[in-house]
């Protein structure tokens, strides 16, 4: 009788955009081992993008950037050259208040107080950074109408720059949160 099934995980020593190339081949390697053709990548600058765009060609790639203006006013962190890389190798790009980390976020800067979106973002956290931007932009990409409810898809993100966490997620709205659903860990940083 068996009673689990024994899967990989790769664990980086550190977090970090020196993991970027490898966590992108593991997930193309579990994407195309479960027949999932839906990736969604973070990416702040579209550098990260790219790179997916280019591995993940044929496939549904959507690459999430920060809210415009992240950094601070008329500073725009996805650069020109690389909106342009990912759209011509067919990839999607969505550009959207953070499901983290909207409303509450001027709350807390405002009134000095945490609101339940971002305590939400800290717990995510306690698997690392990385962990909590690969289920915040399954979320926006659902948001967006590129992903559907309930479909499973890999969700790649980092902590910082790059990438360095790919998980198999089932994706929901952001207001249907809690149906969100982690099926499985492709790698993540060991230290968070």
């Amino acid at each position: 009788m068996v009673i689990g099934v024994e899967k990989k995980i790769v664990y980086f020593n550190e977090p970090g955009p020196q993991n970027t190339d490898e966590t992108l081949r593991l997930a193309k390697e579990r994407a195309d081992e479960l027949g999932i053709k839906t990736i969604v990548v973070a990416s702040s600058t579209g550098e990260t993008g790219v790179k997916a765009s280019e591995i993940f060609k044929g496939y549904n790639l959507i690459v999430v950037s920060h809210v415009a203006w992240f950094k601070g006013p008329n500073v725009e962190e996805f650069l020109s050259e690389n909106r342009e890389k990912i759209l011509r190798n067919g990839g999607k790009i969505v550009t959207a208040t953070h499901a983290f980390g909207g409303i509450g976020r001027a709350i807390r800067r405002k009134f000095n107080t945490m609101q339940i979106d971002e305590v939400i973002a800290n717990v995510l956290r306690l698997f690392g950074q990385g962990m909590k931007v690969a289920c915040e932009i399954a979320c926006m990409a659902v948001d967006s109408g590129y992903v559907k409810p309930g479909e499973e898809i890999i969700s790649i993100a980092g902590t910082g720059r790059g990438a360095d966490t790919a998980i198999v997620i089932k994706a929901a709205n952001t207001h249907d949160f809690f149906e969100t659903k982690i099926l499985e860990i492709i790698c993540k940083p060991l230290k968070t």
